[in-house]
């Protein structure tokens, strides 16, 4: 009678699902309810400006956009194609995806009973005094099932499950969130790339007509129509132009370093051909929406609500500590002094051990644990608002930058063009004896200097417009329209073979 009322009081609770968890309770989001404005976001790009050249978000978020639409260049296209596959980061990232998800099945796999068979044979000697009719040996053999069932009254097990799940979710989320920070990651470096490429080409122009003017300076020279001081500036020209030459193809020779360790393989050949810097015409109009909506389509603040929910199920599993844990452990099966009368009428055997667990005194161990477990969530909700507060910050960054770029970009083209003549005309006086080399020289280094600021500022608009696609959430599908992945699936790796995890649903 005993057996069956455990029985049946086991299986009430654990219908009602019966946990010691807090009710969670998702943290207000510590950030203002509108991105910031002024002058700085006034100007945003839309489908009507001179840098969009006609392509638009028409209006889609960024998650809804594919890379592949967000980028028109298609050698960068098969570039981040190639690093979704190789990336060894991304690897690692699924293989704690899938490691994360074996840990959560092992704790989940306590909630059910376990059964085993055994077969075993024991022998022994006893002393001729103790024996019983003075047989000294006796041997048993034994065939039977086994079984054990922790009944999860007070929901430590449960607790502990759902800790682990969570853990799984705030690990496939991370893993989503290191594959759009790769797709984004690698097209600041091929950008950075295509930007040494340009320095590359200023800096050889700039090495061309200073020694054209060298070879001038040293004829008038020579022939003592010139200084000896304008020849030494001429030449100062020259050897600072050669030395900027080694330094930017040494840079750039780096950034490729950088871009293959990203893809993973080095760049393959037959690569599609490229576009320059300032032609590369990446989707510029993307919506920024609101700040709650970042709480969606960001798989880092994901990752960090989950961990809060880890931690959450984690007090579950504390506070049970204090609570009887009931086991019910037996066994059935036939035991014989012969292997041949095992299976003989008469041979059965059982057992039926139920146990309960009191904790009396402990140390203040699960008091400890407790207290452990609340900080822990009070860590968690301040790494979750931090995740909030970063990714505002990062969005609303990206919009300031957005909106300042392209008026930037356009003042330091006119300054280029006004340098340029600045040196024509330089020259030009330089050449009927009005003015002096040094006005030449000045013009130069000041028209270099404007070239470099052009490249730079080219290459920041666009490394700003990918980041802030990456803060908004996008990258993660590849073309638009593209049904969205869970967050634990990763690319089709093709010939790679990586396993493919399980999605959440059919993890739980």
């Amino acid at each position: 009678m005993l057996k069956h009322s455990l029985i049946a009081a086991a299986v009430a609770l654990l219908a009602t699902g019966c946990t010691l968890q807090p009710k969670y309770e998702q943290p207000a989001a510590p950030v203002a309810q509108t991105f910031p404005e002024g002058d700085a976001y006034a100007h945003q790009p839309d489908a009507s400006s001179t840098a969009s050249n006609g392509r638009s978000a028409n209006g889609q978020s960024a998650p809804d956009i594919g890379w592949r639409d967000f980028f028109f260049d298609t050698r960068l296209q098969k570039i981040v194609e190639l690093a979704l596959k190789n990336n060894r980061d991304l690897r690692v990232s699924v293989l704690n995806v899938e490691a994360a998800r074996a840990q959560y099945q092992i704790v989940r796999a306590g909630l059910f009973p376990t059964l085993d068979g055994s077969a075993s044979m024991t022998k022994q000697r006893t002393p001729k005094n103790l024996s019983v009719f003075g047989n000294t040996i006796s041997q048993e053999y034994s065939v039977g099932l086994n079984a054990s069932w922790e009944i999860d009254f007070f929901g430590r097990i449960r607790s502990l499950k759902d800790q682990a799940l969570a853990q799984y979710l705030s690990t496939a989320e991370s893993r989503k969130a290191a594959e759009i920070a790769l797709v984004s990651s690698v097209a600041d470096q091929y950008l950075t790339m295509l930007a040494f490429d340009d320095a590359l080409v200023v800096t050889q122009n700039t090495l061309t007509t200073a020694l054209e003017s060298y070879r001038i300076t040293k004829l008038q020279y020579d022939n003592g129509t010139g200084s000896e001081l304008d020849l030494r500036q001429s030449e100062g020209v020259v050897e600072e132009a050669r030395a900027n030459l080694q330094q930017q193809a040494r840079l750039r020779a780096q950034a490729e370093n950088g871009l293959v360790l990203l893809v993973g393989e080095p760049l393959p050949a037959d690569l599609p051909p490229g576009m320059p810097l300032d032609t590369q015409n990446i989707l510029s109009d993307i919506p920024a929406g609101l700040p709650s909506d970042l709480l969606t389509r960001r798989p880092d603040i994901a990752a960090a609500e989950q961990s809060l929910l880890a931690a959450n199920a984690n007090i579950g599993a504390a506070r049970a500590a204090f609570f009887p844990r009931v086991s019910l452990t037996g066994s059935f099966g036939t035991l014989s002094p012969t292997l041949g009368g095992l299976f003989k009428p008469g041979s059965a055997a059982w057992s039926f051990a139920p146990q309960i667990t009191v904790p009396i005194f402990e140390g203040g161990e699960n008091k400890a644990n407790l207290d452990l477990a609340n900080v822990q969530k009070r860590i968690e909700i301040a790494n979750y608002e931090k995740a909030i507060q970063t990714a505002f910050r990062e969005v609303a960054d990206g919009l300031a930058a957005r909106g300042t770029f392209d008026e930037q970009i356009k003042s330091l083209e006119r300054f280029v063009n006004s340098q340029s003549r600045r040196l024509e005309l330089s020259d030009l006086r330089y050449r009927n004896g009005v003015d002096s080399y040094l006005s030449v020289l000045t013009a130069q280094t000041a028209l270099y200097a404007s070239q470099q600021q052009l490249i730079t500022a080219r290459l920041n608009r666009l490394t700003n417009l990918v980041d802030l696609y990456q803060f908004m959430g996008g990258g993660w599908i590849e073309h638009s329209g593209d049904a969205p992945r869970p967050a634990d699936a990763p690319v089709d790796y093709g010939s790679q073979g990586a396993p493919k995890p399980a999605s959440a649903a059919t993890a739980g």
